[in-house]
């Protein structure tokens, strides 16, 4: 794996580097998210083993935000558990986040980019997401935890 970083005028950046990533910081962040409350950190661990675990950092180097991206890397991907520590909201860094990540070009070739979301569709629509054009093609088999 290639790893990329992307960094703004005013120090902020985006790295795909595992070494950067804190786990004490995602784990608390996803801990605290709607769509994964309560999940162990041995989960978030493996989650970001099998995925390219990608960190939103500040100008001092310290974690501020997370996602991580399932692909084969020729097909298919997902986004997932993008998130942003709620005190450096409002600034922009999700929008860094996000256009960081699904413009890479290791990704521009990609069929289908997915990803679910329940309250931030306005953001991704920025980006190309959009509904499913044929819904009824898509099925999902839910697991127990």
């Amino acid at each position: 794996m290639d790893i990329w970083t992307i960094r703004r005028d005013d120090g902020f950046f985006v790295t795909n580097d595992p070494a950067r990533l804190d786990f004490d910081f995602i784990h608390a962040g996803l801990t605290s998210s709607y769509w994964s409350p309560g999940i162990s950190r041995e989960k978030v661990e493996k989650a970001a083993r099998h995925s390219v675990a990608i960190g939103l950092y500040d100008f001092n180097c310290f974690q501020i935000g997370y996602c991580r991206v399932v692909t084969d890397h020729t097909h298919f991907a997902y986004l997932a558990d993008v998130w942003v520590d709620p005190q450096r909201r409002g600034g922009g860094l999700g929008t860094f986040l996000v256009d960081s990540v699904v413009n890479q070009p290791e990704w521009h070739h990609l069929r289908r980019f997915l990803l679910f979301t329940a309250d931030a569709h306005g953001l991704y629509a920025r980006f190309g997401f959009g509904a499913l054009e044929k819904p009824e093609r898509a099925m999902v088999r839910l697991g127990s935890a």
